[in-house]
């Protein structure tokens, strides 16, 4: 699968971790374990760090939008979550995200495979543009947010964001493969150290999610 990005911002860097097989499952002891540690470290905290919040805030203001509120960066809703004795456990799948987001101070997306097919495109959401995000069809305005999009010929859909992904994109019970996106900056993570993050995210779901094969790259804008 290619993924391609047409933003113009020197400073952004995604991870791009994509595992095939997979099997949605309860998350294991291992993991779970790990995961409560994480959140009980986080929940007195002031996390992520301002370096790194401010990195990623910048970033999104650098398209036009305004990360703050409910529209906040998905890293910083999890760190507030922990901190409030709120976190969500899910499954293997989606807690290897979290603890990943959790761990390092980045949102991340995680979609299903299947929605896309063999192109991907990270781009600013257009005036109008909107989906529906959770079960209760509420929307996210996506204009001037930085976008992963489905691509087929001329036509791309917005299925995920550092805010909120798309209710269609989400993990599903029968989820056999899946693209996970780690949005960052370089003024909080260096191309490098964006590479071994990409690697582990891959690692991890194969580790707990079965998959059996997986890929790991980076991507500049």
């Amino acid at each position: 699968m290619k993924v391609r990005i047409q933003l113009n911002d020197t400073n952004f860097r995604a991870g791009v971790a994509i595992a095939n097989q997979v099997r949605v499952a309860e998350t294991a002891p291992e993991l779970c374990h790990r995961l409560k540690e994480l959140v009980q470290t986080r929940s007195t905290e002031n996390f992520p760090l301002p370096e790194t919040k401010e990195a990623v805030r910048a970033l999104l203001r650098k398209g036009g939008f305004k990360p703050s509120g409910r529209n906040k960066p998905a890293s910083e809703y999890l760190a507030q979550a922990a901190r409030e004795s709120r976190f969500p456990f899910i499954n293997n799948l989606v807690d290897v995200n979290n603890f990943l987001s959790l761990q390092y101070g980045f949102p991340i997306s995680l979609l299903d495979r299947s929605c896309f097919g063999e192109t991907a495109l990270i781009r600013y959401g257009a005036p109008g543009e909107k989906y529906v995000f959770n079960s209760a069809g509420q929307e996210i305005d996506l204009a001037r947010l930085i976008c992963i999009c489905a691509e087929e010929a001329e036509v791309t859909l917005p299925l995920g964001n550092p805010i909120k992904d798309s209710l269609a994109g989400k993990i599903k019970p029968d989820t056999t493969a899946v693209i996970g996106v780690i949005y960052a900056s370089a003024r909080a993570i260096s191309s490098e150290g964006m590479a071994q993050l990409a690697e582990e995210f891959a690692r991890l779901l194969g580790t707990f999610g079965g998959a059996a094969s997986t890929t790991a790259q980076v991507l500049i804008g």
